[in-house]
């Protein structure tokens, strides 16, 4: 891919680079996440993130909202802001599933800066993300499916996450 070429998401894959992480995504910051001094809005920084879960949930093969009678909904987000990201900037979002509960799973994420093509090393956020299974939208929490608790253990390690 050139270098001029502005998609604002580009590859996602497994990687072993940042370890425990064993996934990542890259996006790009676009002008409207930014404020008038070109730096993200705080608020922008969830949806780096969620590309990154969902690229995560396809590579396991899990749909994306969720399989059947296991719709995801987010019970909480916390995130700590470590350094700004800027218009234009390209950002890797690392991701992992860090606990698989009954109803829910824990995921947490690191947000690099890459420089000149390469990981930048310092984070510019952390985030922990807990996601509830409904049995449907504003139903009651149902089980993770067995076949998506065998897809994050197998792909997070035979330790689980």
């Amino acid at each position: 891919m050139p270098a001029t070429d502005r998609r604002p998401t580009a590859d996602a894959g497994p990687t072993d680079r940042v370890p425990p992480f064993r996934f990542s995504a890259r996006s790009r910051v676009d002008i409207a996440e930014t404020d008038l001094g070109a730096v993200v809005y705080y608020a922008r920084y969830p949806h780096h993130i969620d590309r990154a879960v969902l690229a995560y949930r396809r590579h396991l093969g899990i749909p994306p909202l969720g399989p059947e009678g296991h719709h995801f909904v987010v019970r909480s987000l916390h995130i700590d802001y470590l350094a700004s990201a800027r218009f234009d900037d390209e950002i890797e979002a690392f991701v992992r599933v860090s606990d698989l509960g009954r109803s829910s799973h824990t995921m947490e994420a690191r947000l690099e800066r890459i420089a000149d093509g390469e990981p930048g090393g310092a984070p510019l956020a952390t985030a922990t993300l807990v996601l509830v299974g409904l049995a449907g939208y504003g139903g009651r929490p149902s089980r993770v499916p067995e076949a998506m608790r065998v897809a994050i253990e197998g792909f997070e390690g035979a330790a689980g996450p």
